[in-house]
């Protein structure tokens, strides 16, 4: 027998190499959600800022959509599901009251623009106290006030000094941008007027506010825009304990609401008022009804 009796037995062993490939293997997809949750957070945060600086005007308008986005909350409430059951809170559409709270607030928008507009302008330094702007029942009142020199126009005389052509060159500028009504007057205080035979203080007083007139619609005011020139002499005077005050001497410029916002405010408000009165009367019968006049131009 051979030394190696087993050797016919013996299995031999294979030795198999088996490249392995370097791909990345399977992460899953949780980072995927995490991404989107962070790019939704950032846009609406985005969203956010963007509507903080809004007007009231965009702001009302998207809490109207986010409200009736299909514009029927008059037929199925604000619910998307038409039908029977309970409702969600019913959108409720803007009233001309609401459109008229809006224009006074982008009027007092307009007002704190204007008053910062004459502080950034160094020519115009020290004169915000002769200037008032308020808001009152008929719009935006701007007023022009004299001291006892002669702030906006020399004395005596019915053209602007430098700096009243300045300011009111700015005024025409900052009010361009919106398309309402515009009404300028001019006072006097009560000392009659002597400088020529002929020409007092109505002369006086309507010739100021027409020159103001002139370079308002110079500088971004359109001319149809100005519906009214008004002089009033000493007839309104600013300080009636004093009517020989400078102050008394003073240009208006007012911004007036639009018609229809003032007649659409003045139903709304007789219908909360009288909320039993009987409904408007039918378009044919309105038709007959006369006319309202609410605004006449003044033409040269």
């Amino acid at each position: 027998m051979s030394g190696r009796p087993n050797k016919d037995r013996e299995i031999p062993v294979r030795i198999i190499y088996r490249k392995k490939g370097h791909g990345h293997g399977h992460h899953g997809g949780a980072w995927k959600v995490a991404f989107a949750d962070f790019m939704t957070a950032m846009f609406a945060m985005f969203l956010v800022l963007w509507l903080v600086n809004q007007s009231s005007d965009v702001k009302a308008a998207v809490a109207g959509y986010f409200q009736d986005p299909l514009g029927r909350a008059d037929e199925f409430g604000s619910s998307i599901v038409p039908g029977e059951g309970a409702q969600a809170q019913v959108a409720r559409p803007l009233d001309m009251r609401d459109v008229v709270d809006l224009s006074k607030d982008r009027m007092q928008t307009m007002a704190q623009r204007l008053m910062s507009a004459v502080e950034d302008v160094p020519a115009l330094d020290g004169l915000e106290q002769y200037v008032s702007v308020k808001l009152t029942d008929e719009g935006l009142e701007i007023q022009l006030l004299e001291d006892s020199l002669g702030v906006f126009f020399n004395s005596g005389s019915p053209d602007p000094s430098l700096r009243g052509r300045q300011i009111l060159a700015l005024i025409g500028r900052e009010l361009g941008a919106l398309p309402n009504p515009i009404r300028v007057q001019g006072y006097t205080d009560a000392r009659p007027y002597t400088g020529r035979a002929g020409y007092g203080n109505w002369e006086l007083s309507a010739d100021r506010a027409n020159a103001a007139r002139r370079i308002l619609t110079r500088n971004g005011i359109d001319d149809a825009q100005v519906i009214e020139i008004r002089g009033h002499a000493d007839r309104d005077l600013h300080e009636p304990s004093d009517p020989f005050a400078a102050s008394n001497r003073r240009i208006t410029i007012t911004v007036l609401f639009t018609p229809e916002d003032l007649a659409q405010a003045a139903r709304s408000d007789s219908a909360r008022a009288h909320p039993d009165s009987a409904a408007a009367p039918p378009a044919r019968d309105r038709a007959r009804e006369p006319a309202t006049v609410v605004a006449e131009a003044d033409h040269e």
